[in-house]
């Protein structure tokens, strides 16, 4: 689990709205109720210490609930780390896989996982594929910013439609997931889309929502990288341009660089000892 390196300067509240410290507590108390019999027999502070531990090793994610999985920054990036480590294997075979396929391997690790996001992740790689399968290193790095940067990427959509259609988006921007479908759907459809937005505004916008956005967004810096090196820009040209950039991978630190996504020599001991 990463930590703020300045974090001793930080006053008590700041420290736990960082760390989500109040959650992780709320939740192992949650369970061990809803699980009494089963762990007291462990011990209370072997229960709670376990848990830290698998909070602070990112395996604590496992067959839980969506709503789980995606309630911090921390657990977002634990999940992704676990799913490449679990199906890496399908990457060094070579082999390509449909959408509902992607979305079943992600049900096995979280049952409810909406398949509506892995959808969402096939639009930002097949503007460049002309197939509905895909690899597991094209699927995976674009499934983490569709996943990781969520919100972000919604509401990027939101401001995306307005310059399509020649609003004004400098407005706070509150998406929803039906206005989300909705937007997804019009930027395929509409032809003005593939020729994009300008890239200096779009990357203006973008700007003016980060500096009050609650939520992760990726640097200012790779996004103004990505958008200076050209004029005109699509939604999802940006956000496989994102999921390409190696600076933007590193600062979620969920998985290695593209070059090394499929070496897990730990994986390969004990795959070879079996």
């Amino acid at each position: 689990m990463k930590m703020n390196t300045d974090r001793f300067s930080l006053t008590v509240d700041e420290y736990l709205a960082e760390t989500n410290v109040l959650f992780y507590l709320n939740d192992a108390v949650t369970q061990l109720l809803e699980h009494k019999e089963e762990y007291t027999q462990f011990g209370v502070v072997r229960y709670f210490a376990e848990y830290f531990a698998s909070v602070k090793n990112g395996n604590h994610v496992l067959f839980r609930e969506f709503s789980y999985i995606k309630a911090t920054p921390h657990n977002r990036e634990s999940f992704i780390h676990i799913f490449w480590k679990c199906f890496r294997q399908i990457g060094k075979n070579g082999d390509l896989l449909a959408m509902s396929e992607y979305s079943s391997l992600l049900q096995l690790l979280c049952p409810d996982f909406p398949s509506e996001m892995v959808q969402n992740t096939a639009r930002i790689v097949l503007i460049d594929d002309a197939t509905d399968c895909l690899s597991f290193s094209d699927f995976i790095y674009s499934f983490q910013i569709q996943f990781y940067y969520e919100e972000f990427v919604e509401s990027v959509s939101v401001i995306y439609q307005d310059l399509l259609s020649g609003k004004n988006p400098n407005t706070v921007i509150v998406p929803t997931s039906t206005s989300v479908e909705q937007l997804s759907s019009a930027a395929n459809e509409e032809p003005d889309a593939q020729e994009g937005v300008d890239s200096s505004i779009f990357c203006e916008c973008i700007e003016g929502l980060c500096e009050r956005f609650k939520h992760k967004f990726p640097s200012i810096v790779a996004i103004k990288e990505i958008l200076e090196s050209s004029q005109r820009v699509s939604f999802y040209s940006f956000l496989l341009a994102l999921a390409k950039h190696e600076g933007i991978n590193q600062d979620i630190s969920a998985l290695p660089n593209k070059s090394d996504l499929l070496i897990d020599p730990e994986m390969d001991q004990e795959l070879e000892r079996l």
